[in-house]
């Protein structure tokens, strides 16, 4: 059975939401993934829908949302829906709303240099095998720095200071570049690269994204078992005649 995912794209133009949106579904699709692509945060409106769903992949820059959208995004992945995205497009959506940055675990707060700055994506060794395997490498693009969750794992960091700035008076510090939490029984995957669809299609962020979102989506798998280990543990087991015993 296909798993299902949700992209819902839009905001600032300059990150170049929709061909983004265009290489995450060819992602997604050559995992067996059934894909709907949204221009609308109205995709967010039905907590139904989003519950039936394995992976929400948000991709908005900035705007403003509405409180109840969040909720409903925030119950899905609290039962196991997978939240991943990159950049942006998801740690920089809604800076107004503390729920959606908490949640996804940190929030853009600048990018000393702007874009075109060469700077090196260092692979953290960490309790995940998630990027096992994969070496170290350059990029040239915005350096994310991010104001962050103390409760992520990080997986890959980044060494500021590269350029010059305010900054830089304080001592050397690798700032997360990719990074998993949880929320509920859901996973949530983030990766700060991705400026504009160049950048994503890099291979070794491609690969990234690809692991991160399939990690995501596993979520919904674990959060189906250990509910149906809760009914038999508590004596209700489900018999599908629309009762249970």
């Amino acid at each position: 059975m296909k798993k299902s995912a949700l992209i819902v794209w839009g905001g600032w133009d300059g990150h170049e939401p929709e061909q983004v949106a265009d290489i995450f579904k060819s992602i997604l699709e050559e995992e067996n993934f059934q894909v709907e692509v949204s221009h609308s945060l109205d995709s967010y409106a039905d907590p139904e829908k989003l519950a039936s769903l394995d992976l929400i992949v948000p991709h908005w820059t900035m705007g403003d949302i509405e409180k109840k959208y969040v909720l409903h995004i925030s119950e899905a992945v609290m039962n196991g829906v997978g939240l991943a995205g990159c950049h942006g497009g998801m740690c920089d959506s809604f800076r107004n709303n503390v729920d959606w940055q908490f949640m996804t675990g940190g929030n853009w707060v600048a990018h000393p240099g702007n874009d075109g700055v060469e700077y090196m994506v260092n692979i953290k060794h960490s309790t995940s095998p998630l990027l096992e395997g994969l070496s170290d490498f350059k990029v040239v693009s915005e350096q994310y720095y991010l104001h962050f969750d103390p409760a992520v794992e990080v997986l890959a960091t980044t060494r500021f200071p590269v350029v010059d700035g305010p900054h830089a008076a304080n001592k050397a510090v690798d700032m997360p570049v990719v990074w998993t939490k949880k929320w509920g029984l859901g996973n949530v995957f983030y990766n700060s690269l991705g400026h504009q669809a160049n950048i994503v299609a890099m291979p070794e962020v491609t690969q990234i994204m690809r692991r991160g979102f399939l990690w995501a989506a596993s979520g919904k798998e674990r959060a189906q078992e250990l509910a149906q280990a809760n009914r038999f543990a508590t004596g209700k087991v489900y018999t599908g005649m629309g009762d249970s015993q």
